[in-house]
């Protein structure tokens, strides 16, 4: 069964009703250049509160050694790696922490998945390119740029972003069977603050796909 991840968590009360509703994993945004930015210690407050695993830290091209202070800090379970960092940056997180990183990928024309799975990471996540943006546009790509051939793959590790909603998720985990989803947009009255009733319903179309 896919994994559901709801990014862009903010305030306690979105963050329980996600775990509540079944998801797997919740994410926090560190850029201070997103809608959906949370300081560390409100995020480090809601982790506490909630008691559960699963938290994600959503960073774009921090230094090294803020990235790592934010992490031990507020508690994180995984690190989203969703900027322009190359892979001297990663090898230098990877040498000062054991936590899983995901790193995010833009699809756009010419895409090569290929150029993805080469990179010494624990999950890739595959978002829609937009210029001027590191996400959270609400677009989708093209699914169909990914043959059944890459199916194997996207479920071991990869997660599928960009522009999912409770409406289209259903399509789109039965067209790439990734190994989990990822959805900021696609359940916020605005950004930041979540539906509840969107939030439900995508993580049960999700899972019954």
């Amino acid at each position: 069964m896919v994994r559901v991840k709801i990014c862009g968590i903010t305030s306690f009360e979105d963050a329980m009703h996600a775990w509540d509703c079944g998801a797997d994993e919740i994410g926090f945004n560190f850029y201070k250049g997103s809608k959906r930015y949370v300081l560390p210690e409100a995020a480090r407050d809601i982790i506490s509160m909630a008691g559960r695993s699963g938290n994600v830290g959503v960073f774009v091209n921090e230094p090294v050694e803020s990235l790592l202070e934010i992490a031990e800090f507020v508690g994180l379970d995984l690190i989203q790696l969703h900027g322009d960092e190359d892979e001297d940056y990663l090898k230098k997180i990877k040498d000062n922490t054991n936590r899983p990183i995901i790193k995010a990928f833009r699809v756009g024309p010419g895409f090569d998945l290929g150029n993805a799975v080469g990179w010494d990471v624990n999950f890739r996540l595959l978002d829609t390119q937009s210029a001027g943006s590191y996400g959270g546009t609400g677009q989708t790509f093209d699914w169909g740029l990914f043959s059944s051939e890459n199916e194997a793959a996207f479920a071991v590790d990869t997660y599928l972003a960009g522009g999912l909603t409770p409406e289209n998720v259903a399509e789109a985990v039965r067209t790439l069977r990734p190994y989990a989803i990822d959805v900021a947009s696609g359940v916020e009255f605005s950004p930041g603050k979540k539906d509840p009733k969107k939030v439900e319903a995508f993580i049960k179309n999700a899972k019954n796909a």
